[in-house]
């Protein structure tokens, strides 16, 4: 909320840097429809690959990971019945609220869409989610040693309320006028809420999440394709350095937002830059059986299992990893190594 009191003091003048960076982000967001209707088939998998990103790395920045892969990708899908532990059914609360996000029915922003969230969250754990926090939090770092260290004071449980929905007031009220870019309005909304700390737990997910969702309503859609959260876990020093920046005076609407906000931009660039060289390199390798045959040679341990391609490349089909399995071991690439459910295969290093 304070960052939005006054928008001319906070981001009335824009970095030259972060002005070239917001240019970028808008030639890349005028070539999206574009790749959509000549690469529908490569936007697909890329979709498919970035939930599956997603929603590993947002966890895994509060610590909750699923180690197995291919489990992990099967609770994405819905296919786990029975969760082991609490970090699975954290993972599939994750699945689910950015599953409501993906739908036409998740508007208006307003304080039930945080608290829906929130709940959806949460909703496979004991308790549940769906509240306000109930008393005063602290953001913490904890060392090695067990010593602890205040990173920054949230608003006070009692006032909690009261400043999330003026932050969503004001935030909806400045993109309304279309007087700053959205981007800017975006990222500075994920700074306040993050900085109000409105939950006990949860606060970061619920506000990637939420972040992608109003990315894509302003049209920029790079994060159906490309992992923003992946992107942030890759960079996670520099992610928790420059919210810390930009929460300094926070409560004397004194800080300085650019520390945040230069982070922000440069990540949603990076995520369009990402964005094109995936389509450029589908123009030039382009078929599903080249990609298999490429993680299986590049990326892929030296001992693999069908259910490993399956995780590293969702939407390729069984069929089509076979025909490039049968492809690699007609060149003496690999070689097969058992039968039935444990098969595995071995690159032979002949490349």
């Amino acid at each position: 909320m304070l960052s939005f009191a006054s928008l001319g003091r906070s981001i009335g003048s824009v970095p030259g840097s972060v002005v070239a960076r917001l240019r970028r982000i808008d030639t890349g967001r005028g070539r999206e429809d574009l790749y959509r209707n000549q690469l529908p088939a490569l936007l697909t998998e890329l979709a498919l690959r970035a939930r599956v990103e997603s929603i590993t790395a947002s966890s895994a920045l509060e610590g909750i990971v699923v180690p197995d892969p291919v489990r992990a990708v099967r609770i994405i899908e819905g296919k786990v019945p029975v969760f082991r532990n609490r970090s699975e059914q954290e993972f599939a609360g994750y699945r689910a609220a950015l599953d409501y996000l993906m739908t036409d029915t998740w508007q208006p922003l307003n304080i039930g869409l945080l608290l829906h969230l929130h709940a959806l969250l949460f909703e496979k754990t004991e308790g549940g989610g769906g509240a306000f926090k109930s008393s005063d939090n602290l953001v913490v770092d904890r060392s090695s040693d067990g010593t602890i260290e205040v990173r920054f004071v949230p608003v006070p449980a009692a006032r909690t309320e009261f400043y999330t929905a003026e932050l969503i007031s004001r935030f909806n009220s400045a993109a309304g006028t279309g007087a700053h870019h959205p981007i800017l309005l975006i990222g500075l909304f994920a700074l306040d809420l993050l900085t109000i700390h409105p939950f006990d737990d949860g606060n970061g997910r619920v506000a990637r999440a939420l972040t992608n969702a109003l990315l894509t309503d302003a049209d920029y859609g790079v994060g159906r394709y490309v992992s923003l959260e992946g992107i942030i876990a890759s960079t996670s020093d520099d992610y928790y350095d420059s919210l810390l920046a930009s929460t300094h005076g926070w409560h004397e609407e004194a800080n300085d937002p650019w520390p945040w906000l230069s982070y922000f931009v440069d990540t949603v660039a990076t995520a369009y830059d990402t964005f094109e060289s995936k389509a450029a390199s589908d123009r030039t390798h382009g078929t599903k059986q080249e990609r298999v045959r490429d993680y299986v040679l590049h990326r892929a341990d030296s001992v693999f299992r069908i259910a490993d391609i399956r995780a590293a490349l969702p939407g390729v089909s069984d069929q089509t990893i076979r025909l490039a399995l049968d492809s690699l071991k007609t060149d003496r690439l690999i070689t097969p190594q058992g039968v039935g459910r444990g098969a595995v295969w071995r690159r032979s290093g002949r490349e």
